[in-house]
C-alpha cells in the first residue's frame, strides 16, 4: 500500500486542545486508511499565527524541517504528500518543497485563497499560502466559499475535487430515548475563545434574550481561554442555561441525543464539525448560514440555516420549529440519515481513492 505523508499546519492530529480543526485532521487519517493508504504525521510544526508577526521564524523553522524530511525520506519515499488546511494564518512551507526535492504529488484539502491578505501584517503567510496552493496537483474543496477564489487562480493541470465535511459514524453510536418531555431543549457545543467563537456566543446571548416568553432550556458544552465571558453574558437567563464544560465523547453523545435543537450562530464558521454530530444523533440543528454551513445542514429538511449574523431570523427559525415537533420529527429522521450516510466516512473514502488514485498512477506531481 502506498505511503502518504499528512501534515497538518493549522493543529496537529495529536495536538492536546480538542477543536473541530483536530477532529477533521483525525478523520482525514482515518479515511486516508480506510482508502487503501498508509498515512503517518510526517510533521508536527504547527505556523498558526493570528497576526503574522511570527511567520518570519515560522518560515524559517518550516524550511530547516523540509530540509530533515527531505533527507530522511530520500532513501524511501512516501508516495505522495497531503497537507490538511492552509490558508494565510496556517501556510505550508514545508510540504511543496518536499515534495518537489522527491519527485512526489502534493495535494491539499481545505485550501483557501485570500487576495486582500496580500498586503500588510500577514503578507508573508498569505505567499506562503499562495505558493503551496500554486504547487498542489490536486486541492480537495471542504468548504463552498474557498471554490470561487481557487477556480480563478487554478494554475494549469490542477484538479479541484469537492470533499465534503464527513464523519465516522462510529464514533457515535445512537442514542434511542433520550428526550423527555417538557421546554423545548437546546443544545450549544463550541469552544470558548476569543474572536469568532465569542462573537457567535454573543449573538446566541441576543437570540436567547428574544426567546425570553418561550419555555427553552439550553445545555452548552464546552470550554476555553473566554468562558468567564460567556458565563457573565449568559448569568442573565439563570437557570434556564446549564454549561457543562469540557465533556467526553460519552457525555457529549448523552447531550446530542437529548437535545431537540442544536443552535449556533456559527459566525465565520468553515462548516463546524458539531453540526454534523449533532444530525448524527438525529437532533436537528439551526446555525447562521456563515461559509460552508450550508454544506453540512440541509436547509428545511435538516435544520434551519438563516441569514448570517441574523439573530432575528434564529429566534424566528427556533420559535417556528418550537410550534411545530411534528416537523422537528421529521427533522431528526432525515438529520440521522444525511450525517450517517451522506457525510460519513464510506463517501469520503470513495472521494479520496478516487482523486488520489490518478496522482499515483503519474499525475502532475
Amino acid at each position: 500500500m502506498s505511503r502518504v505523508a499528512f501534515y497538518a499546519p493549522l493543529k496537529s492530529p495529536d495536538h492536546p486542545v480538542p477543536s473541530g480543526e483536530r477532529t477533521m485532521a483525525r478523520l482525514l487519517l482515518r479515511a486516508l486508511a480506510a482508502a487503501g493508504f498508509v498515512p503517518e504525521v510526517a510533521c508536527r510544526l504547527r505556523t498558526r499565527d493570528p497576526d503574522g508577526a511570527g511567520h518570519p521564524a515560522l518560515r524559517a523553522a518550516s524550511r530547516d524541517e523540509a530540509g530533515r524530511l527531505i533527507a530522511t525520506y530520500r532513501a524511501d519515499p512516501p508516495a505522495l504528500w497531503f497537507t490538511y488546511h492552509v490558508y494565510y494564518k496556517a501556510p505550508d512551507w514545508i510540504g511543496p518543497a518536499v515534495a518537489a526535492a522527491l519527485g512526489i504529488p502534493y495535494v491539499v484539502a481545505e485550501g483557501s485563497r485570500s487576495a486582500r491578505r496580500a498586503l500588510g501584517p500577514h503578507a508573508l503567510g498569505h505567499a506562503g499560502a499562495e505558493a503551496a496552493l500554486d504547487a498542489a496537483a490536486l486541492v480537495l474543496v471542504m468548504n463552498r466559499r474557498d471554490r470561487p477564489a481557487l477556480e480563478a487562480a487554478r494554475p494549469a493541470g490542477q484538479v479541484l475535487a469537492d470533499l465534503p465535511p464527513f464523519l465516522d459514524p462510529e464514533d457515535w453510536p445512537v442514542v434511542e430515548g433520550g428526550r423527555a418531555p417538557g421546554p423545548l431543549r437546546l443544545l450549544t457545543v463550541a469552544m470558548m475563545r476569543e474572536g469568532d467563537k465569542l462573537a457567535s456566543y454573543r449573538l446566541l446571548a441576543d437570540v436567547l434574550t428574544r426567546l425570553g416568553d418561550l419555555s427553552w432550556r439550553l445545555d452548552i458544552a464546552g470550554d476555553g481561554p473566554a468562558a468567564a465571558e460567556v458565563d457573565g453574558m449568559l448569568a442573565l437567563f439563570g437557570p434556564r442555561v446549564r454549561r457543562h464544560g469540557a465533556v467526553s465523547s460519552a457525555a457529549l453523545s448523552a447531550l446530542y441525543g437529548a437535545a431537540d435543537l442544536l443552535v449556533w450562530p456559527a459566525v465565520n464558521e468553515a462548516y463546524g464539525m458539531a453540526l454534523l454530530e449533532a444530525q448524527a444523533h438525529g437532533c436537528p440543528v439551526v446555525a447562521g448560514g456563515y461559509g460552508g454551513v450550508p454544506d453540512v445542514v440541509r436547509d428545511g429538511s435538516t435544520g434551519r440555516v438563516t441569514p448570517p449574523g441574523d439573530a432575528a431570523a434564529m429566534e424566528a427559525a427556533i420559535r417556528g420549529l418550537a410550534a411545530a415537533p411534528e416537523t422537528i420529527a421529521a427533522m431528526r429522521g432525515r438529520a440521522l440519515a444525511f450525517a450517517r450516510t451522506e457525510r460519513g466516512l464510506d463517501g469520503a473514502t470513495a472521494v479520496l481513492r478516487a482523486a488520489l488514485g490518478p496522482l499515483l498512477a503519474g499525475g502532475r506531481g
